[in-house]
């Protein structure tokens, strides 16, 4: 069985106002048009493909456009934690770390409701501390999402590692399923474009629709392959790329023997089979 989990980071203007910090009015509407256009046309393609997504969203967001962040729960997908206000977590005290983490899902809730109960996490970094795994181990989460050692499978996530220009050690794994990311599979690398720092992402979407199936074809080949596409509404969210990520879904709904899921249960499928698996690592 194949697994699709498509995801959406709804960054908004928290992207700016955080990792680029650029807060004029270009940069803030680049932001909005995520939660007014690209948002709305990614829920609308989701519905009609009925698919489940997850969507990670800084807390920022959810605030600052909170009846966007609520029609994703009212269609019924997933929300992951995803920051405060998209910052990194890298070279932050432990202490530091473990406070901002909370401060995150206490505003989610207040934002979305105080039942609201993450359970997945992605760095707005796409980087971790060698405290962060084991941060929400402690917190009861059930997966991060925001790793590369692997390509279409989960694994546990490792508390930390040591690392010198001697050697490299991971550290020992924790109760989080990892369910990896990559850059070949993210919509920033391929379209978005940055004057400061220049970075001109600027290829057209049957580049990337290319791209995209060659990587999953692939995956499909593969025993229980999880494909993990990463995706931002105000990048995929332009119309001609909604309608490339459209025939990208029929092109995958053509596959037998696959499933479109939320990264939640895939994730927890994968720690029941990994548990229940004779001789698992873990």
């Amino acid at each position: 069985m194949t697994t699709v989990c498509l995801t959406f980071d709804f960054d908004a203007v928290s992207l700016w106002v955080s990792s680029l910090k650029q807060t004029t009015a270009n940069p803030m509407s680049r932001g909005e048009f995520g939660a007014r256009v690209g948002l709305p046309r990614v829920l609308a393609l989701l519905a009609s493909k009925d698919v489940k997504a997850t969507f990670f969203v800084p807390a920022h967001t959810a605030v600052s456009f909170n009846r966007e962040t609520l029609a994703i729960l009212e269609a019924g997908h997933e929300i992951g934690v995803h920051g405060y206000c998209h910052e990194t977590p890298v070279g932050l005290p432990r202490d530091e770390e473990a406070d901002l983490l909370d401060r995150s899902v206490a505003k989610l809730r207040d934002a979305l409701g105080q039942d609201f109960n993450p359970v997945g996490y992605r760095s707005p970094a796409w980087d971790l501390s060698t405290h962060s795994i084991e941060l929400l181990e402690e917190r009861g989460f059930l997966y991060d999402s925001s790793l590369m050692a692997d390509d279409y499978s989960a694994y546990w996530a490792s508390r930390g590692h040591e690392v010198s220009e001697e050697s490299y050690q991971a550290g020992p794994v924790s109760d989080v399923v990892e369910i990896p990311v990559a850059w070949e599979l993210d919509d920033f690398p391929h379209f978005m474009f940055l004057n400061k720092p220049m970075y001109q992402g600027m290829r057209t979407p049957a580049e990337v629709f290319e791209l995209w199936r060659e990587e999953f074809d692939f995956c499909a080949s593969l025993p229980d392959g999880i494909f993990t596409l990463t995706m931002h509404p105000q990048i995929i969210g332009r119309g001609p790329r909604i309608a490339m990520l459209s025939r990208l879904i029929d092109h995958m709904k053509a596959l037998p023997n696959l499933r479109f899921s939320t990264v939640a249960d895939a994730a927890s499928s994968w720690k029941r089979q990994a548990i229940a698996t004779p001789g698992s690592s873990h």
